[in-house]
């Protein structure tokens, strides 16, 4: 048998970034061999083999064949006739189509590192319009590489629109879309995942919710990019400036859903968005099954960012209703991570990405406040029950008033 590192490892060596995860396709083997020198195989569909030692992935060559609409309409060969270069073949783009001998010597028989130099994301055949799910990968490759400058050739993205007008992507699953969405949220730039998902007309098959926003307007006042839906972008490029958390990126991806609904006869105001952003967002959870974590810092974001931008302007009564709605005396780091979307929000405006956000500090600064007053002194006064609440919100409300009057806020 001849077994040689493929994929993402080989692509990343060539670009020099590190490699995080090793894939290895055996040529010329039958899954017992692999079984004899005690690899454990855990493929269901086809023979994929854990190493005994490193734990990596070690596939047989493959050959594929379409067989219903969808990603799960194929069959597969792995006789042990199968070739490397056909293995590689049914591989989504050809930078993701390398290969890499024991010796170093890289295989590519289809122009994959001709495609790292010029920058391209590009499919390796007219087969890569058999798998749904590439569209997604595609956005996500092009999430992941646009800092070095890539993007995604013509011809692939004429191959995805034509997907969508077949229908081939109203076959993805919640669990595909939400697992490629939540990859790319961790991405350099997740904005740009959406932004190819909108060129090839899959955005408003997938995300119809954000395709609604792009043509709607706002009071050029506060947004002088104007379109909600350029917003967007420009909020997610924040998110991803200022956090890493994919819960926090999300929860900026949702904050202003409710601006696709607002009725035109009031553009370019948007009363009540909010509400609406906190129904959509659920909707949204509900449909691609958003794990909660991602769900409820969404929702209170959702609802609370505006008031957050008038932080200046709201009573010492609101400012806590806002902290312990959002569970921050509890969980700072909660309330830390609501604070950096709001900031992302108020940072996607163009022309105001690096203007300073003190409502933040504001925030914290009066969540400090309130959390240095504790139930315990009003428990040895005697106090209970309802009495203790009032009494313990009282005394919060007054140490947030107390730490407002501070003229460094």
């Amino acid at each position: 048998m001849d077994i040689y590192q493929v994929g993402g490892a080989v692509r990343d060596r060539l670009l020099g970034r590190p490699v995080v995860e090793t894939d290895w396709v055996v040529v010329g083997a039958r899954p017992e061999a692999l079984r004899a020198r005690g690899y454990r195989q855990v493929g269901r569909d086809f023979p994929v083999f854990l190493h005994p030692d490193t734990g990596e992935e070690y596939a047989l060559a493959r050959t594929e064949r379409k067989t219903a609409p969808g990603y799960h309409g194929f069959e597969f060969d792995c006789a042990e006739t199968v070739t490397l270069e056909e293995d590689l073949a049914r591989r989504d783009l050809t930078i993701n189509a390398m290969a890499m001998d024991d010796e170093g010597r890289i295989i590519d028989p289809w122009g994959g590192q001709r495609d790292l130099e010029a920058r391209r994301l590009r499919h390796v055949s007219p087969a890569f319009i058999e798998d749904p799910v590439r569209i997604l990968r595609v956005a996500r490759f092009a999430a992941r590489f646009a800092p070095l400058g890539f993007r995604v050739a013509d011809e692939t993205l004429a191959l995805m629109q034509r997907m969508v007008a077949d229908g081939e992507v109203d076959a993805l699953v919640a669990e595909r879309v939400w697992q490629e969405t939540h990859r790319a949220l961790g991405e350099d730039s997740p904005q740009v995942f959406f932004e190819v998902l909108r060129a090839c007309g899959a955005l408003a098959r997938i995300f119809p919710e954000i395709e609604a926003l792009f043509g709607v307007p706002q009071p050029e006042r506060w947004h002088p990019e104007i379109d909600t839906g350029v917003h967007f972008l420009l909020v997610m490029e924040q998110a991803a400036r200022l956090s890493p958390k994919t819960t926090v990126r999300f929860a900026a991806l949702c904050h202003d859903l409710g601006k696709g609904e607002t009725d035109p006869a009031i553009w370019p105001s948007h009363r009540g968005h909010e509400e609406a952003s906190v129904r959509l967002t659920h909707a949204l959870c509900d449909r691609l099954r958003v794990p909660n974590a991602h769900r409820d810092l969404a929702v209170k974001v959702s609802r609370y960012h505006g008031l957050v931008h008038r932080a200046h302007e709201l009573r010492p009564q609101t400012l806590l209703k806002v902290i312990e709605a959002v569970d921050g005396l509890r969980r700072p780091e909660l309330l830390a991570d609501f604070l950096l979307a709001c900031e992302a929000d108020a940072r996607g405006r163009t022309g105001l990405e690096f203007d300073p956000y003190p409502q933040a500090a504001l925030i914290q600064a009066a969540a400090r406040a309130a959390g240095e007053v504790q139930a315990k002194a009003l428990l040895a006064d005697g106090l209970q029950g309802k009495a203790l609440g009032d009494a313990l919100h009282a005394r919060r409300v007054h140490a947030i008033s107390e730490r407002l009057a501070d003229p460094g806020l």
